[in-house]
């Protein structure tokens, strides 16, 4: 049981662990279960006591420590949650002035990805697709299925050209078209408000180049539209 993503260290967890393993327990026990040293495990269980995961009664004037309900752990997020929502506005607000100076940014992996296409829905604007692949469902197949279920609740229609034959189940509120698959390539085109991105569906290193510049996203959009003219249905 891993507790490192729940924001402990190691030592904190192998602890935590302990005491959920032994129950009420004293530093020695604690210290042959883990195999921390002593000193170490004082040092742990102050941060977890520090934390609301831990606590002690005093016996012959020795601590017998326990576990907090696993509970404390959904209380520890909220906090978190209520702590980045006081300096959210703060942050937002130099983020935004820096982005503003940004015209091109690079995203690597499906991450990278993901943050891209999360900021097409946050537009809510029309999306267009050049030279969609069926690869990227190969690779982030359910991200895409709850991102078009999104997309759709949003309202958000999209044009999408394929260089390869139509699926064959359609995409709610898309209207998908197809140019021969010879001049397909790895290289997907998306086009949304005054943003293009540029997405290499590759399955070891994917990544996205994103161009921010009305006058980029204009000239994509007229490029896609003689395409759209000459594709097929």
């Amino acid at each position: 049981m891993d507790l490192s993503a729940l924001g402990l260290t190691g030592n904190e967890g192998k602890v935590y662990r302990a005491l959920l393993d032994l129950g009420p327990s004293l530093a020695g026990g604690i210290a042959r279960r883990t195999g921390l040293h002593r000193r170490t495990v004082y040092d742990v269980t102050e941060q977890l006591i520090q934390k609301g995961l831990i606590g002690y009664i005093l016996e012959n004037r020795r601590r017998v420590f326990s576990a907090s309900s696993p509970e404390r752990f959904l209380d520890l997020v909220k906090e978190k949650e209520a702590l980045v929502e006081g300096l959210l506005p703060a942050m937002m607000a130099k983020f935004s002035a820096v982005q503003e100076k940004q015209e091109t940014n690079f995203y690597k992996g499906k991450a990278g990805l993901k943050m891209v296409f999360e900021d097409q829905l946050a537009a809510g604007g029309e999306i267009l697709v050049l030279g969609a692949s069926g690869m990227a469902y190969e690779m982030m197949d359910l991200y895409f299925h709850w991102f078009d279920k999104r997309r759709s609740k949003g309202k958000i229609r999209t044009k999408v050209i394929v260089f390869e034959k139509l699926p064959k189940k359609q995409i709610a509120l898309s209207e998908i078209r197809s140019l021969p698959a010879k001049y397909g390539s790895p290289l997907a085109v998306n086009i949304w408000c005054d943003k293009v991105a540029l997405v290499l569906w590759d399955k070891e290193r994917p990544f996205v180049i994103v161009i921010s510049d009305e006058r980029v996203a204009e000239g994509y959009r007229n490029q896609f539209a003689l395409l759209w003219k000459i594709a097929r249905e």
